[in-house]
């Protein structure tokens, strides 16, 4: 079950972007801008978790990409 993250900095869109931190990425947020989600079936369970601390939460389009709507 993968684990996930979402970023505390937004993008120049506003977006939170939520990153799958199973493996390594360069598309993750350094670790203190990360808020842990912990472990999710799926992207769409993670980023409905994110949306508690951000509304404007998104799937990274790299490592979220069934999330990433924007």
């Amino acid at each position: 079950m993968p684990k996930f993250c979402v970023n505390r900095v937004a993008q120049s869109n506003g977006d939170h972007e939520v990153h799958d931190t199973t493996t390594m990425r360069p598309c993750h947020p350094s670790a203190a801008n990360q808020i842990d989600l912990g472990y999710h079936d799926s992207c769409h369970s993670a980023v409905r978790a994110a949306k508690a601390y951000y509304s404007t939460a998104d799937g990274c389009a790299h490592c979220a990409t069934a999330c990433h709507s924007r």
